[in-house]
C-alpha cells in the first residue's frame, strides 16, 4: 500500500530537500527576480521544500524486508538514482542537448524538429503529460541516436483565465475568513468523487502530489464538488505563508514553471533548455510575436468582429471557451426555434399580475417544419416555471435557466439579469389555452408529460403526435385513461377531440411515422423509456432525409428543403425567436454554469471554404500515423466554425487594436513552434525574457516577424544587427516545418486543429506541419487516473518511487495507440529489477572475459544468437521509426534478453563467444537508449569504456536478417518443446505401472529416436500441388473449394480405388493448409522446409539431449527401412503419428 506523501515544514532543518538533492545531485536554481512583477519564494530552498514521498531510508525493517521480497528493492532503485544524477552531470557538461542550425538546408532525415503542446501552470506536472511527452522523447531520442540533428524545446502555457481565477478565489477566500482563513467547521461525510481523466497539455489542469481521500463536505458536494482555494494549495504542502503570495496571478507564473523544469530534467528530457518560454505579456519576446500574429491574421481578413452565439461564463462576464472550463469541453451551442404560444385570455387567478401583456408558453424545437401538427402543449407538473419580461410588452413563461439564457442573447427587458414577474409551476400552467403557429387547431391546451428534463429546452414542449413517439404515447395514455385525466384535473375537451394530424409522409413508415412505429415495437405506455428512445432514433433521421411535407405552402417539397424556410418565416412574421443552450452542461473554471451569450466580439474565421480547402489540403500532406487520427481532423473540420479569440478577464496577450481584449488561450498557441527557433536569440536562455539588453521587444516590428518567418523583404528600417537577422532567419529556414506535433487525442478538436488553420494562413505551403501524433489517455494500474480516489502521480513522485528510466519503461510499455493506455506499477518495478541485473551481469560477464571463447562465431548457436541480433536491430528499427514504441521495447529489449538467455543455455558446458557477448552488449545498450537513456548512458562509458555519449553513438549496424535460420531455430525450439511434453507424459504414464518397491527412477528413458520426414508425399503431395495450382497469388486466395475438390477427384489419388477413405483424410489436411496459407504465406505450401531438419538436430543434439537429460539421441529418417526397425515394439506409434516435415516423431526408450 503507498503511503501519503508527507506535508513537510518548511524548514531547512527537517532536510528533505537535502534527499530530493542527494538523489538527484541537482544545484538548486536561483531566485527569479523579475521587473514588474512579484519576487519568487524567498529562497530556493523554500520553493524546492515540496512533499515528498517516504524515502527508502523511512521505512521499517519489515517493511523493507517484504518490498523486498515482492520485487521493489529500494536498494536496486536508489542505485538508478543515483545512475540517472551522474548522468545528468554529464549531459549538462557537455550541453548534449544543444540544437544549432548549420548553414546548409537539410536533407531528408537529416534533421528532426518534434514539439509538444505547452503544459498549464498552475500546478505540477503529472504522469498524464509524461505519457504523452514520453512519445516525443522516444521519437527524438530515435532520431538522435541514428545521428539526426534533433530540436526537442519546451515551453510553458500561462495564458487564459484559470490562473486568475484561482488567485481571485485566494482574494476573496482571505477578505470572508481572514489570512490565514479560518474556515467554518462543517460535518463531513463520505463521498467518492470521480473526476474527469486528466488530459496531456490541457489548460487548467491543477495537480498536487497528494493523494486527496475520496471527501467532501455537504456545502462542497452542494457546490458541485468544490473546496476552498486555500485548502487545494495547502495541499500541494504549501506554507499558509507562502500560500498568501499567490493572491498575485503572477506570483503561479515564477514558481511553477521552474519546478516543471527540474522535473523534466530529472526525467531527462533531451530539451535544448535555451529555448524554453512563457506565455502572456510577462514575457515581452512571446508577447510581441503573438501581438504580431493577430495583426497579420486581420490584415488577412482572417480575424472579424460579428455577432454571434458563444458559449459564456456569467461569473467572469466573457466567452468560456474549451480550456476556460471544468467541465464541458467540446460542448457548443445548440440552437432552437423558440415558438410563441399565445395564452389565449382571460388569464387565470395566478397570472393576474400580467394582464395588458402578451403571455407566451416558450416552446423551444428542432423541428419547426413539424408545428403544423400541433395537438397541446406539455408541462411538467411538477416542474418550477416562471413568467420572465423580455420587452415591454410580452412575457415568456418558462424555466429560469431558460430565461438566463436568454437575458444573455438580448431578450430580455434588463439585459443579462431575467426577470421573473410570476413564480409559477407546471400546474398553475395545466389547461392553459393556446394560440400556436401554424397549426391546424386553432386552440389547444397545456397537459401535462413526466418525461420533460428542465435542464434541457425551456420545459415546455410543443405536442405533434403525427411524428413524435413520446408525444404519440402520452396524449394515447391521456385519452385513454380517465383517471390519469382525472389526477391532474384534466377536462375532457382539452384532450379528446385532439386527434393525429398527417403532416409529413416517409417511405418507411406513411403519413403517421410515429403512430406506425410504437405499433410495430409494441410499445404500450409513455414509461417505456428505452422503447421511445429507439423509435425516436428510427424515425427522426428518415422524416428529415427522406420526409416530404403533406401540408402547408410547401406542401410536396422535401423536409430538409423546407424546414430553413418554415424556420424563417417564423421569424419574420414574430411567431419565434431564435435560442441557442449549451448541447450539455458547462462548468467555468471560476464554478459558475455557463450560458449561451449572443456576443459582439473578435472571433477566427476558421470553417471560412478557402481557408478550410487549404486546411484539408495540409491534412492530406500529413503523417498521422492511424486513420481514427485522420478521421478525428476530417470530422473537426467539417463542424468547425467561427471561433471567439477575444477574452476581458485572465491572464495574456492584449488584442492589438483593442487593448481591452486579451487573446485567448487557445489562440496564442497555435504557431508559436516557429517562435521556438528563435527565442534563445531574444531571450538569452531567460524563460521570462526579462533580459533587453540585446534586444528590446520594441525592436521587433512586423516587418522583422514577417522577414524571419514569411519570406519578406530584409527590414531596412530595423536596427537590429544585419548577423542577428540573418542567423535568426537560418534557424527558422533550417528547422521548419515541424517534423512531429505529439498530444492527446482531446486536442483534435480545437489545438491541432487551429495549428493546421493558422498554419496555412501565414506560413508558405513547404513551411506546413508534417505530423501529428495522437495518443489516448493514461490510466494507472487499468484504473481512471484520479486524485481524488488517490490513483495519482506526479512525475515527481514517480521518479522517486521507481526512477526515471523505471518510469519511462513502463511509459514505453503502456501502449501506443488511440485507446487508453496502462501504467502499471509493477511493470517499473520489474524494470528497475531487470535494469540493475543486466548491470550486474554485464559486470561479471567483463570480468570473466579470459574464460570466453575466442575467435570468430562458429557453432550453430553463435550463427542463432548472431542472427537475432540482427533481427531486434532491423526490427527495432521499425517500430522506433513508426513510433510503435511499446514494440519497439519487446524487440529491441525483452526479445533480445530472450536470445541471450537463449543463447547462454544453447552453449552449455563450451564457453560463449566473446566477439557476440560484446556485441550483445554494445547492441542492446543502443537499443533501450531512447527509452532508459541514463541506464544506456552509464554503461556504454562505465561499462563498455565507450567514447562519447550513447545517445549519438549511431544505429547499431547489422547484417540482413536470415530468415532461414529464424525458422530452423524455432523448429529446433518447437520440436525441443513437443519431445520434452512427450517424454514427461511417457515418464508420468510409466511410473504408475511400476510396483511400489522398484524405483521409477530405473524405468526413465534415456535413449530418444527421433524420426523426420523432410518431404510430403503421397496423398499429402497431391493435395498441396493442387492448393498450390489453385491459388492467387496476387489476390491472396484461394479458388472455390468445389473447384479444389473436383481436381481432387480428378488427381491420380482420386482414381485410387480407396479415394472415399483417403477423402476423408484429404479435406482436414486442405483445410488446415489454406489457413496456414493466410497466416504465414504461400511457402506453407512448399514440399519440404527451407532447412535440413535432420542436419539442424543432429547439429544440435547435445543441446536436445541436455534439455530432455538423455544419453543417447539418434536422429532417423522414416524413409529409411532400416531406421525404422530401430523402433522395435514402438513402431505403432510411427504409425499413428508418423512425422511430416516440421513435426519429427520422438520415442524414449530406456537402457
Amino acid at each position: 500500500m503507498r503511503t501519503r506523501p508527507l506535508h513537510l515544514v518548511r524548514t531547512r532543518s527537517l532536510s528533505p530537500l537535502s534527499l530530493y538533492e542527494r538523489l538527484f545531485h541537482r544545484s538548486l536554481p536561483r531566485p527569479l527576480t523579475i521587473a514588474g512583477h512579484p519576487p519568487p519564494p524567498s529562497s530556493a530552498t523554500d520553493r524546492r521544500c515540496l512533499p515528498l514521498t517516504r524515502s527508502f531510508c523511512q521505512f521499517t525493517d519489515k517493511e523493507m524486508a517484504s518490498n523486498t521480497e515482492s520485487g521493489r528493492s529500494f536498494a536496486r532503485r536508489d542505485r538508478l538514482l543515483e545512475i540517472e544524477a551522474q548522468v545528468h552531470k554529464w549531459w549538462e557538461e557537455r550541453e548534449v542537448f544543444r540544437a544549432e542550425s548549420l548553414e546548409m538546408p537539410p536533407k531528408l532525415g537529416e534533421k528532426f524538429f518534434g514539439n509538444f503542446p505547452f503544459p498549464y501552470m498552475n500546478g505540477y506536472l503529472h504522469l498524464g503529460h509524461a505519457f504523452s511527452l514520453s512519445k516525443l522523447e522516444f521519437a527524438a531520442a530515435y532520431h538522435r541516436l541514428r545521428g539526426a540533428n534533433v530540436l526537442l524545446p519546451f515551453a510553458f502555457h500561462c495564458t487564459g483565465m484559470p490562473i486568475k481565477a484561482s488567485a481571485d478565489k485566494l482574494c476573496r477566500e482571505v477578505q470572508k475568513f481572514g489570512n490565514p482563513p479560518a474556515f467554518p467547521t462543517i460535518v463531513e461525510e463520505k463521498h467518492t468523487d470521480p473526476e474527469p481523466q486528466p488530459e496531456e497539455a490541457n489548460e487548467g489542469n491543477q495537480v498536487a502530489p497528494d493523494k486527496f481521500k475520496g471527501k467532501k463536505s455537504k456545502a462542497a458536494a452542494k457546490s458541485g464538488g468544490a473546496k476552498f482555494q486555500w485548502e487545494i494549495m495547502q495541499s500541494y504542502g504549501l506554507s499558509d505563508e507562502e500560500i498568501s503570495k499567490f493572491q498575485d496571478p503572477y506570483y503561479w507564473l515564477t514558481y511553477f514553471p521552474p519546478l516543471a523544469v527540474e522535473d523534466l530534467k530529472a526525467f531527462g528530457l533531451g530539451c535544448d533548455w535555451r529555448r524554453t518560454f512563457i506565455t502572456t505579456d510577462m514575457n515581452p519576446f512571446f508577447n510581441s510575436f503573438v501581438r504580431w500574429q493577430m495583426r497579420k491574421l486581420k490584415k488577412m481578413g482572417k480575424i472579424v468582429k460579428d455577432l454571434r452565439y458563444t458559449i459564456y461564463s456569467p461569473l467572469d462576464g466573457q466567452p468560456c471557451a474549451d480550456h476556460d472550463r471544468a467541465s464541458g469541453e467540446g460542448v457548443i451551442p445548440q440552437e432552437y426555434t423558440l415558438v410563441k404560444m399565445e395564452v389565449i385570455p382571460p388569464l387565470p387567478p395566478k397570472m393576474r399580475a400580467l394582464e395588458g401583456r402578451k403571455v407566451y408558453l416558450a416552446a423551444a424545437t428542432l423541428r419547426p417544419e413539424t408545428m403544423y401538427g400541433q395537438t397541446n402543449a406539455w408541462v411538467l407538473p411538477e416542474g418550477k416555471y416562471g413568467a420572465f419580461e423580455i420587452n415591454e410588452t410580452d412575457v415568456f413563461i418558462l424555466t429560469e435557466r431558460a430565461a438566463l439564457n436568454l437575458a444573455y442573447q438580448k431578450l430580455s427587458r434588463v439585459p443579462e439579469k431575467p426577470t421573473c414577474l410570476v413564480e409559477l409551476t407546471g400546474n398553475d400552467l395545466l389547461g392553459l389555452p393556446l394560440r400556436s403557429p401554424l397549426a391546424f387547431n386553432d386552440t389547444i391546451y397545456s397537459l401535462p408529460m413526466l418525461s420533460i428534463l428542465t435542464d434541457k429546452g425551456t420545459g415546455i414542449v410543443t405536442s405533434v403526435p403525427s411524428d413524435s413517439p413520446d408525444d404519440f404515447m402520452s396524449l394515447y395514455d391521456l385519452k385513454s385513461k380517465p383517471a390519469f385525466r382525472a389526477k391532474f384535473g384534466l377536462k375532457d375537451d382539452w384532450v379528446l377531440p385532439f386527434d393525429v394530424i398527417p403532416i409529413i409522409n416517409t417511405p418507411e413508415f406513411g403519413d403517421k411515422s410515429a403512430e406506425k412505429v410504437c405499433i410495430d415495437m409494441k410499445i404500450k405506455s409513455q414509461n417505456e423509456r428505452q422503447k421511445l428512445d429507439e423509435a425516436k432514433k428510427k424515425i427522426y433521421k428518415g422524416g428529415f432525409y427522406e420526409g416530404t411535407m403533406l401540408v402547408g405552402e410547401y406542401a410536396g417539397m422535401r423536409v430538409q428543403d423546407a424546414k430553413s424556410l418554415i424556420k424563417s418565416k417564423l421569424l419574420e412574421l414574430g411567431e419565434a425567436v431564435m435560442y441557442s443552450e449549451p448541447e450539455k452542461k458547462v462548468m467555468s473554471r471560476s464554478g459558475d454554469e455557463c450560458v449561451v451569450a449572443l456576443t459582439d466580439q473578435w472571433y477566427i474565421t476558421y470553417g471560412e471554404p478557402n481557408w478550410k480547402e487549404k486546411a484539408e489540403e495540409c491534412l492530406a500532406s500529413m503523417n498521422l500515423f492511424c486513420d481514427e487520427t485522420r478521421h478525428g481532423f476530417e470530422h473537426t473540420l467539417s463542424w468547425l466554425n467561427q471561433w471567439a479569440c477575444s477574452r476581458s478577464f485572465g491572464l495574456g496577450t492584449r488584442i492589438p487594436w483593442d487593448e481591452v481584449f486579451l487573446v485567448e488561450s487557445l489562440s496564442d498557441s497555435t504557431i508559436y513552434m516557429a517562435y521556438y527557433t528563435v527565442c534563445h536569440f531574444l531571450q538569452k536562455g531567460d524563460m521570462y525574457g526579462s533580459d533587453t539588453s540585446s534586444v528590446k521587444p520594441e525592436q521587433l516590428t512586423d516587418e522583422v516577424w514577417d522577414f524571419l518567418f514569411c519570406g519578406g523583404p530584409y527590414p531596412a528600417s530595423s536596427d537590429l544587427s544585419s548577423s542577428l537577422l540573418n542567423k535568426m532567419k537560418q534557424e527558422f529556414e533550417y528547422w521548419y516545418p515541424f517534423d512531429l506535433r505529439v498530444s492527446g487525442k482531446d486536442l483534435i478538436q480545437n489545438h491541432l486543429t487551429f495549428c493546421i488553420y493558422n498554419h496555412t494562413a501565414i506560413f508558405p505551403k513547404h513551411h506546413w506541419p508534417r505530423g501529428f501524433r495522437c495518443n489516448g489517455h493514461i490510466m494507472l494500474n487499468s484504473e481512471k487516473m484520479s486524485k481524488s480516489t488517490g490513483n495519482f502521480r506526479t512525475i515527481r513522485e514517480a521518479i522517486e518511487e521507481f526512477s526515471a528510466d523505471a518510469t519511462r519503461f513502463s511509459l514505453a510499455d503502456a501502449g501506443d495507440g488511440m485507446d487508453d493506455a496502462n501504467f502499471v506499477f509493477e511493470t517499473a518495478n520489474a524494470a528497475i529489477l531487470r535494469l540493475t541485473k543486466e548491470i550486474a551481469w554485464m559486470q561479471e560477464v567483463l570480468a570473466a572475459e579470459s574464460s570466453l571463447r575466442s575467435g570468430p562465431p562458429a557453432t550453430y548457436a553463435d550463427r542463432v544468437f548472431s542472427n537475432e541480433i540482427n533481427i531486434a536491430v532491423k526490427m527495432t528499427e521499425k517500430n522506433y521509426s513508426e513510433y510503435l514504441f511499446r514494440e519497439a521495447l519487446k524487440t529491441g529489449f525483452y526479445d533480445l534478453q530472450a536470445a541471450r538467455d537463449e543463447y547462454r543455455f544453447s552453449c552449455g558446458s563450451g564457453a560463449m563467444n566473446r566477439d557476440l557477448l560484446w556485441r550483445f552488449m554494445d547492441v542492446q545498450t543502443r537499443l533501450i537508449t531512447p527509452i532508459c537513456p541514463h541506464y544506456a548512458e552509464y554503461v556504454w562509458r562505465e561499462l563498455l569504456k565507450k567514447d562519447g555519449f550513447v545517445i549519438k553513438a549511431g544505429w547499431p549496424e547489422a547484417d540482413s536478417p536470415d530468415l532461414t535460420l529464424k525458422k530452423a531455430n524455432t523448429y529446433l525450439q518447437d520440436s525441443i518443446v513437443s519431445m520434452r511434453k512427450l517424454l514427461q507424459k511417457q515418464v508420468s504414464g510409466s511410473s504408475k505401472k511400476v510396483k511400489a518397491n522398484v524405483s521409477s527412477q530405473q524405468n526413465k528413458p534415456t535413449i530418444g529416436l527421433v524420426f523426420v520426414n523432410e518431404q510430403y508425399d503421397g496423398w499429402k503431395k497431391e493435395c498441396l500441388n493442387i492448393l498450390r495450382s489453385k491459388f492467387d497469388s496476387a489476390a491472396c486466395s484461394f479458388a472455390p473449394d468445389q473447384e479444389i475438390v473436383e481436381a481432387l477427384q480428378q488427381s491420380p489419388i482420386g482414381q485410387d480405388v480407396n479415394f472415399k477413405q483417403t477423402q476423408k483424410q484429404c479435406m482436414p489436411f486442405l483445410r488446415f493448409k489454406k489457413d496456414e496459407v493466410m497466416a504465414v504465406g504461400v511457402q506453407a505450401l512448399d514440399l519440404r522446409l527451407p532447412f535440413g531438419e535432420m542436419a539442424v538436430l543432429e547439429e544440435n543434439s547435445e543441446l536436445i539431449k541436455r534439455q530432455l537429460g538423455l544419453e543417447r539421441l539418434e536422429v532417423l529418417s522414416i524413409t529409411d527401412p532400416e531406421a525404422v526397425s530401430r523402433a522395435g515394439p514402438d513402431v505403432s506409434v510411427l504409425n499413428k503419428n508418423p512425422p511430416s516435415p516440421g513435426i519429427p516423431t520422438a520415442i524414449f526408450l530406456s537402457q
